[in-house]
């Protein structure tokens, strides 16, 4: 009996060790995570050929690496009229697990605006980068009035030390997930302005699961960027492209640095009601750019 029973504390720690930042646990079996700083760490992700790896965070520290990220902290409403207020608090995000975790919380009874704290980190004037491969493995909240992005803008904006005004700045949408659209769609889109001087996009594109939605588990979201094209991938499928070649398109031949947000409500995103559960959480497994020899240097 005492063996039967060893047999099966073994089994139990063997499968608790596996589910860390994962739904199933194969990926983080297979994921033999080392040092951040090697640059060379096995990966079950493919990039594709001639992509190599010049940056990366794998979220195995105790705390959010403070030179890739910084907190957003900004008041409610400041955004897109959105609801909540982005705080540099450990309780909207921290590494769990070997996890980046953002959360958006309900701070009150109320459905209303500075009734909820949430997270925004970025990568300014920290990590920036022209051109490349950006790619995320995240598995995503969900709920009326839900909005998380994994997202890019210009170095040079204003917002963050630049001496350029969105959209003159340029932004690209990685993913955007509107939960009170469908929870199973993710949206790409790019935003700039025209030679007149006017905001101009893509437009939204959108990617629809064939089963389930995005907050069942997690997917590898990616960006291809070149001189010539911006191109949108979930898993490894293609859904969206956009060319960048002409005068309307010079913000997207700069350094761009990245976002990762849970927005509450806003114009755009429907507002949070009864049917909303909080918190809600975005999972970040791990963040990896990949360049091609011709565009190693980072900006």
């Amino acid at each position: 009996m005492k063996n039967i029973i060893r047999h099966f504390t073994l089994f139990v720690l063997f499968f608790l060790g596996l589910s860390a930042c994962t739904s199933s646990g194969s990926y983080r079996e297979n994921k033999q995570k080392q040092n951040t700083t090697t640059m060379n760490q096995p990966t079950t992700y493919e990039p594709g050929p001639g992509w190599k790896l010049v940056w990366q965070d794998e979220f195995d520290g105790d705390s959010i690496n403070p030179d890739n990220w910084t907190f957003q902290v900004v008041e409610a409403g400041r955004f897109n009229e959105e609801w909540q207020r982005y705080t540099n608090s450990s309780r909207n995000a921290y590494i769990e697990d070997n996890c980046l975790v953002i959360k958006a919380i309900h701070e009150s009874e109320k459905h209303g605006i500075n009734q909820y704290t949430s997270a925004r980190l970025h990568s300014a004037n920290k990590q920036s980068w022209k051109y490349g491969k950006i790619s995320a493995r995240i598995k995503l909240p969900e709920g009326e009035g839900i909005w998380p992005a994994f997202w890019m803008l210009g170095a040079n904006i204003d917002e963050n030390g630049g001496d350029t005004p969105w959209p003159q700045s340029g932004e690209i949408d990685i993913l955007e997930l509107y939960g009170s659209k469908d929870d199973a769609v993710v949206e790409a889109n790019a935003h700039y302005a025209n030679t007149a001087g006017k905001h101009d996009m893509m437009g939204a594109k959108a990617f629809k699961l064939k089963k389930g939605k995005f907050a069942d588990d997690f997917h590898v979201f990616a960006l291809e960027w070149d001189a010539d094209k911006l191109v949108w991938f979930v898993d490894g499928e293609s859904y969206a492209e956009m060319s960048i070649q002409g005068p309307d398109f010079e913000a997207f031949h700069r350094g761009f640095f990245l976002l990762l947000n849970i927005a509450v409500g806003g114009t755009f995103a429907g507002r949070p009601d009864h049917t909303t559960s909080f918190p809600q959480t975005m999972m970040v497994d791990w963040v990896r750019v990949f360049q091609k020899p011709v565009a190693e240097q980072l900006y």
